[in-house]
């Protein structure tokens, strides 16, 4: 799983690509600005009432950046702009939501990337008691960022929603470090390989290639490019007749 920052870099190549830009390695990355961006891609009625959104959420203290860099993603995705402004009203409710729930089981206010996080994973179907059970069986001095991320990516490898949570907290309450944590949807998906009869080096392989959580190449069970598969014989697709066995003397059975 990819951390923040990697996340942020990514995003910025691909605004810069969607634009017509090279990036050049050697030279600084200018500086993008979001909203002015967004009323090149967006039709002026449209972007007018998509930065309003944004606005009221950094006004709500939600985390606004997100929603600007997910209105912008859509644009370059060819999402209907209408639809954009859609599923911005949706995620900023949902942050919303998310935000009060950490806020009252914690007794803190949450950061962004934490309401960032529990977000996405109400989105692919955790509930809002679900997510305020696991703040408050959290250790209380540990951010909810990348194990919420991790619980949207264990649903993304098709876990259920209270498996994935239980998961993600019995490691929270081992105290195992962010990066360990964020092994665990590849560790899951090795598992489910290996019980469908794929061999682990396969599923490390693919999973190698992972760009983002729950677009596991590999999860779905691939063939290796090594070889024979099991169970096939060695003199499979071998040309021409089998050799029959001599028989022995008297006519008997070798």
């Amino acid at each position: 799983m990819r951390s923040f920052a990697e996340r942020m870099m990514v995003w910025a190549v691909c605004v810069l690509v969607a634009s017509g830009a090279t990036p050049d390695a050697n030279a600084q990355t200018p500086s993008v600005d979001p909203v002015a961006r967004i009323k090149q891609v967006l039709p002026a009625d449209v972007a007018t009432r998509v930065i309003a959104l944004i606005d009221r959420a950094r006004s709500r203290d939600l985390p606004a950046d997100a929603l600007q860099n997910r209105a912008l993603k859509f644009a370059a995705r060819g999402v209907d702009p209408r639809g954009i402004e859609q599923a911005l009203a949706d995620e900023a409710q949902r942050m919303e939501r998310v935000r009060d729930t950490l806020q009252k089981a914690r007794g803190r206010k949450p950061d962004g990337d934490e309401i960032e996080a529990g977000a996405e994973a109400v989105r692919k179907g955790v509930s809002g008691a679900e997510v305020g059970a696991f703040a408050r069986s959290a250790p209380s001095a540990r951010s909810l960022a990348v194990p919420l991320y991790v619980v949207g990516s264990l649903l993304d490898r098709g876990l259920p929603a209270d498996s994935a949570l239980r998961r993600v907290a019995d490691r929270l309450n081992a105290r195992v470090s962010d990066r360990d944590l964020e092994k665990l949807p590849n560790d899951v998906a090795s598992q489910a390989a290996v019980k469908n009869g794929n061999k682990p080096a396969e599923t490390g392989r693919d999973l190698a290639a992972t760009k983002r959580p729950g677009n596991a190449a590999g999860a779905d069970g691939g063939n290796s490019a090594g070889g024979r598969p099991a169970g096939v014989p060695g003199n499979a697709g071998r040309k021409g007749r089998p050799v029959t066995p001599p028989k022995k003397p008297g006519g008997g059975k070798p």
